[in-house]
């Protein structure tokens, strides 16, 4: 998967994916062809957003008994409900993966997937907000680099996939805590951050109470602490100023240079300008957005101040 930025072309925008380990930005080109993952910290990312809609991000389809793999829309078609068209939606059979617990319909492919083992985690975010989450075993890295947390715990491996689920909703019922936040959240999380000690107060405490209610439930817990990925060290470092990006990336011309990646919250700087306060901005609004890439692309001009609030 070591593959360049584009400087030039067409793209469907898929947003950002920790398959790989580190932040890809995930496009299929327009012209079709095979999905491109290209690394984003360190690179310029120049585009000019389409406004003629949002497009189809295709689906995910099973490449063995344990793994997927996303794939791109072969029509390159418009997206009606949740972001597909009715061709790719009626395709995914991962589409019933977050409600296998519960509903009657499961596809074979699906079955074997969660016939493996999974974990039970819970990660929490720069305003103190912690959700309980899973995640199969060969994505139990990437989950949880792609939330965008600040802190994360493992807390238990679980035998298959529906056991997991009901773990997962018992915490939730029992702790009273979340199993979503939404990209709006953490990014302003992050632009408010001053401090790093309150998440952490925050995430002990939630780690203790969820501890003990495993244990009610005669489930072992084995805490194991998830590693940030390098890459988002500057966006943990509240000492590094930010203000928030002051256009929407959905629309127009921009012309960024990638710092830093949580999730799909990046740092980055506006055309080269160093000596300003770096923008802080969520790649994955661009999921679904028709993008022109070029070196020639600038963000507009703007005069702001780091976000004091």
């Amino acid at each position: 998967m070591d593959q360049a930025l584009p400087t030039s072309g067409t793209y469907v925008c898929h947003g950002i994916t920790w398959a790989s380990r580190d932040p890809r930005l995930l496009l299929a080109p327009a012209t079709g062809g095979p999905l491109v993952y290209a690394p984003v910290v360190g690179r310029r990312l120049g585009y000019q957003a389409s406004s003629a809609g949002r497009w189809c991000t295709g689906r995910y389809r099973f490449t063995d008994r344990v793994r997927v793999e996303a794939v791109a829309c072969p029509d390159r078609a418009l997206a009606e409900a949740g972001g597909q068209c009715a061709a790719c939606a009626e395709r995914d059979d991962f589409r019933f993966a977050h409600r296998f617990h519960s509903c009657g319909h499961v596809p074979d492919a699906l079955t074997a997937y969660m016939a493996q083992p999974h974990w039970l985690y819970m990660a929490t975010f720069a305003d103190g907000t912690t959700k309980i989450g899973t995640a199969a075993e060969p994505r139990k890295r990437s989950r949880l680099d792609e939330q965008g947390a600040l802190i994360a715990t493992y807390l238990a491996r679980s035998a298959d996939g529906r056991a997991v689920r009901f773990l997962e909703d018992a915490l939730t019922r029992s702790l009273g805590l979340t199993q979503t936040v939404r990209a709006a959240a953490k990014l302003m999380a992050l632009a408010k951050l001053r401090d790093l000690a309150p998440a952490h107060a925050a995430h002990q405490q939630h780690l203790g109470r969820a501890t003990e209610a495993l244990s009610s439930m005669n489930v072992p817990a084995t805490p194991e602490p998830w590693t940030p990925p390098g890459e988002g060290d500057l966006l943990r470092t509240p000492e590094v100023g930010r203000a928030l990006y002051p256009h929407d990336p959905r629309s127009g011309e921009h012309g960024l240079t990638v710092l830093s990646c949580l999730g799909s919250q990046v740092l980055a700087t506006a055309n080269g300008e160093a000596e300003q306060a770096p923008y802080l901005l969520d790649l994955g609004t661009l999921k679904g957005q028709r993008l022109v890439l070029g070196a020639q692309f600038s963000s507009p001009p703007a005069a702001v101040q780091s976000a004091l609030f």
